[in-house]
C-alpha cells in the first residue's frame, strides 16, 4: 500500500507551508475559509503549480517523476472540470456500465453532448473520468458541492468503496460539516495560521 507523504509544501499564494501524511485507504477532509488557499494546496500536491516542499508517494519523490506519470498517481478532481470536445465520449475513457450506474448513468451517456449536460452531471462524469485512471491517491476539490442530496450519497458511496478497496488515499476538501463527520477519517481546518488537526 502507497502512502503520500506533503513535507512543508507551500508558494507565495498559501498562507503557510503544509506538511500531512496520508495512508492508503484513508480519507482526510480538510475545510476552512474560502480563498485561503484549500484549492492552491492540492494543485501543488498535483505538480500543478511551482511550489516549495516535497512530496512523496510511497519511496518516489514527486520531483523525480515526470508530471504526466505523477498526475495519473495523484489525481486530481478539481472543483470545475475541462470539457473540451463537443460529446462526452470525446473525453472519457471507457467506464464499466456498473460505475456509470453507481453515478446514475446508462451507457447513452457516451453519445450525450457536452452542451446538455449540467453541471452536477459534469461533476460526476469527471469523477468517473479520474477514476479510471486508478490513481493510488485522489485529491477532491468540493466533489459534491453542485450536486444534489441523493447524488451526494452515491459520490461518497463511490469514492470510500474505491479508498477502501483499491485502496487509495483521499484528501477531500468540503464546506459541509455534516458531510466531514460521515466519510472522514481524520479532519483538519486550514486557515492563515496553517493545517490543524480537528478532534472529535
Amino acid at each position: 500500500m502507497t502512502s503520500l507523504r506533503v513535507e512543508d509544501v507551500g508558494n507565495n499564494w498559501l498562507p503557510t507551508k503544509v506538511s500531512l501524511e496520508l495512508a492508503a485507504g484513508e480519507c482526510v477532509v480538510i475545510s476552512g475559509p474560502s480563498g485561503v488557499g484549500k484549492s492552491l494546496l492540492l494543485r501543488a500536491i498535483a505538480d500543478l503549480d511551482i511550489h516549495q516542499g516535497d512530496v512523496h508517494l510511497g519511496d518516489n519523490l514527486c520531483a523525480d517523476i515526470s508530471a504526466t506519470d505523477w498526475r495519473k498517481q495523484v489525481g486530481l478532481l478539481a472543483a470545475d472540470s475541462a470539457w473540451w470536445g463537443e460529446q462526452v465520449a470525446e473525453h472519457m475513457p471507457k467506464i464499466p456500465i456498473e460505475d456509470l450506474e453507481a453515478l446514475g448513468f446508462g451507457k447513452e451517456v457516451m453519445k450525450w453532448s457536452v452542451d446538455r449536460l449540467s453541471t452536477g452531471e459534469k461533476q460526476r462524469l469527471a469523477i468517473l473520468r479520474l477514476l479510471a485512471n486508478k490513481p493510488s491517491m485522489l485529491l477532491l476539490d468540493e466533489p459534491t458541492a453542485n450536486l444534489d442530496p441523493d447524488s451526494v450519497k452515491k459520490v461518497e458511496t463511490l469514492l470510500l468503496d474505491y479508498c477502501r478497496n483499491k485502496p487509495a488515499g483521499l484528501i477531500w476538501v468540503s464546506h459541509d460539516t455534516a458531510q466531514a463527520e460521515r466519510i472522514a477519517d481524520r479532519r483538519y481546518h486550514f486557515d492563515k495560521n496553517g493545517l490543524s488537526e480537528v478532534k472529535a
